[in-house]
């Protein structure tokens, strides 16, 4: 259409021009005895409508081999795979959602057992160290004992040992007392004033 009103604005000009040469246009003025120019027909059809009827044709022939249904069929399988492929993603993504929620199950249970761990290990150190305490205490008071105990064995050995030294002086001052023949009176006397020299017997 617009290719006809270009023409349509030239044709106007180009007539002018030819006029002003003194010229007949070509094709579009009739001369005398002349026939104009028009485009060959076949069977009552010119070309424009022979392209037509080709186009015509040929859209009837896709028709007839269903190539319309073949294309679709194409479209088909092409949606279908892409929803398989869909399908497989989200198939893919659960899976994976499913790993994500196992391994942090895990991990939150792990974690769990190490504070469980690290609780039993500080009750077991407190235990431990009580334990240690007592057994310390027990083993002051045991040596405290023992301690008590050699004191007054020393102690007792002491007294021992003096009395025996008292014994034997006795003893000598009484040899003496009768080697020199003092009578009964005299060497008890000097017995009794040997032993309290001797000081108090615990």
């Amino acid at each position: 259409m617009a290719e006809a009103a270009v023409h349509q604005a030239e044709a106007p000009n180009l007539n002018e021009a030819i006029h002003s040469e003194g010229l007949e246009p070509v094709g579009t003025v009739a001369h005398e005895g002349v026939t104009p120019h028009t485009d060959p027909k076949v069977v009552g059809m010119d070309a424009t409508a022979w392209v037509s009827l080709a186009m015509g044709v040929f859209i009837i022939i896709l028709l007839v081999k269903g190539v319309p249904g073949l294309i679709g069929k194409a479209l088909d399988g092409r949606i279908a795979q892409i929803k398989a492929q869909l399908e497989e993603a989200t198939k893919l993504r659960a899976e994976a959602e499913a790993l994500k929620a196992e391994y942090e199950a895990k991990l939150a249970a792990a974690a769990g057992e190490a504070e469980a761990m690290r609780q039993s290990a500080e009750h077991e150190a407190e235990t431990l160290i009580a334990d240690a305490k007592v057994n310390a205490e027990a083993l002051v008071v045991r040596r405290r004992k023992m301690a008590e105990d050699k004191i007054g064995a020393a102690e007792r050995a002491a007294i021992a040992e003096i009395r025996a030294k008292a014994v034997s002086a006795a003893t000598s001052a009484a040899a003496t007392l009768i080697a020199q023949g003092h009578d009964a009176n005299a060497d008890k006397a000097l017995v009794d004033q040997a032993i309290k020299g001797l000081g108090p017997v615990a």
